[in-house]
């Protein structure tokens, strides 16, 4: 007579199973435990000043006699007015809603606003070109290649107030920089100029940054590739767009993102360099600069300031990584078939 199969689910293997699950729940104990203090940390570190931030954006700190009533009134809930103020440039004069005069900050919001996103396209545009110059020339093997990549973050290690003071010299009327083209222009001063010279400036320290990461991308595209496509061909400007630009777009896509939301918290370089003016006004003041200024007049209003400029930057961070594609896991594969379809 034969012997039955003994049934799939045996109790050995229930038993083995069950000690897998058991030990998976205990491994997963484990990481929340050790987790914990650093997710607690962060709750009390950074979470804890976005949300009261955000509650104390719906309040007013304003205190005064009521028109209407002729009694002192205190600040307490206002809702989105403060909201409302900046997106409509709108003031509260004795409890009446108007257009905001020419020079209050509600009236330079959309200035600041104009000034941070030009700042922040010229200056990443300059950058990723001059990054991935610089890239491919430390990628090169040469003699001397360790000097000069340790050379080319300098720029990028030295503080940005240091740096802010060495171009306010270079800068000056009397300065290196007219000395040295002999002309006579006002770079701190000038509307125009003074935006350029801090478009120079930044340019001048971040750069090393784009080049480093950059950097990272080549040196992980396989040389089999390029003697591949030698072999085929390919010219330079072919292997350049087909396999190159491909190849480094993960870390392309991450350098850009990473530098454009630097950009846009502009705050030191401004500051230091014109105070936020240029051109005898607002023609150099970034949203940073605006929030610190108002937070001298108004914590309420500058909280609501805060957040609008925290949803910018989140916008920008959420356009990278849904439209642009910066999705390095879904990159890079797609790269390399690029690749080697080219």
């Amino acid at each position: 007579m034969t012997a039955l199969a003994a049934p799939p689910n045996s109790p050995p293997k229930l038993a083995g199973r069950a000690s897998a699950e058991a030990n998976r729940r205990r491994m997963t104990r484990v990481a929340y435990g050790l987790l914990a203090p650093t997710i607690i940390a962060m709750l009390v570190v950074v979470a804890y000043p976005i949300v009261q931030s955000i509650i104390q954006s719906f309040n007013s700190d304003a205190s005064g006699i009521d028109p209407k009533t002729g009694l002192f009134r205190a600040g307490g809930f206002v809702g989105l007015q403060n909201y409302t103020n900046w997106l409509f440039q709108q003031c509260q004069v004795g409890g009446v809603t108007q257009a905001c005069p020419a020079g209050s900050p509600q009236a330079g919001f959309y200035n600041s606003v104009f000034v941070t996103f030009f700042f922040t396209i010229v200056t990443v545009a300059l950058e990723t070109v001059f990054g991935v110059w610089m890239a491919f020339i430390m990628n090169r093997n040469f003699r001397g290649r360790g000097i000069l990549r340790a050379a080319v973050l300098v720029p990028w290690a030295i503080p940005t107030a240091v740096t802010a003071k060495l171009w306010y010299f270079i800068f000056d009327p009397s300065g290196v920089l007219n000395t040295v083209l002999n002309v006579n222009v006002l770079w701190l001063s000038d509307l125009w100029a003074s935006r350029f010279a801090i478009i120079i400036a930044d340019t001048w320290k971040t750069t090393p940054f784009m080049a480093l990461l950059i950097l990272a991308g080549l040196q992980l595209i396989p040389e089999e590739t390029y003697e591949a496509a030698k072999m085929d061909g390919s010219s330079t400007i072919q292997t350049f767009f087909r396999i190159t630009l491909p190849l480094l777009k993960p870390a392309l896509v991450v350098a850009i993102l990473f530098r454009t939301l630097d950009a846009l918290r502009m705050y030191d370089l401004p500051a230091i360099l014109t105070g936020g003016g240029g051109g005898g006004g607002q023609g150099t003041q970034t949203l940073s600069i605006l929030v610190v200024k108002q937070i001298q007049q108004s914590n309420d209003s500058a909280s609501a300031l805060s957040t609008i400029t925290f949803l910018i930057i989140f916008a920008v961070a959420f356009i990278f990584i849904r439209v642009l594609g910066a999705n390095l896991t879904g990159n890079a594969p797609k790269a390399r078939r690029v690749a080697k379809e080219a």
